[in-house]
């Protein structure tokens, strides 16, 4: 079966990856139509995505349209039958809108800011 969604992440993101890793053991073992690529291992380019723009926020790709922040989790869940309960909460009006200002406001900031830390510090280490 091909996928129908993609999910990009920051698989550098140590919270990224692990929260990516659950959804992704969870839809394999159910054989769910759901892949899970790496920002730093896809043509992003294709999105007009840069890898910064993609570091900053969870993205997916359902039937060929880029959806990002609050829009991307809501269809990831939304294609799991164990987290559609949640994605039906969260995407309630109301739940909704607040829970895209806690993700764009601070949550995506704040693995944002940790990312560019992990990248600085690798620069800093420069070649081995």
């Amino acid at each position: 079966m091909t996928p129908d969604t993609t999910v990009i992440y920051n698989a550098s993101c140590p919270i990224c990856s692990r929260e990516i890793e659950l959804y992704r053991r969870y839809s394999t073992a159910r054989g769910l139509p759901l892949r899970f690529d790496d920002l730093n291992t896809v043509q992003l380019a294709q999105w007009n995505l840069t890898p910064e723009d993609a570091a900053r926020r969870l993205h997916v790709i359902e039937d060929g349209k880029l959806l990002s922040g609050t829009d991307a989790f809501l269809t990831m869940w939304a294609r799991m039958p164990r987290y559609r309960p949640l994605a039906r909460i969260v995407g309630l009006p109301g739940i909704r809108h607040i829970a895209a200002l806690v993700y764009e406001a601070a949550l995506a900031p704040a693995l944002y800011a940790l990312h560019r830390r992990r990248v600085r510090r690798l620069e800093c280490k420069g070649p081995l």
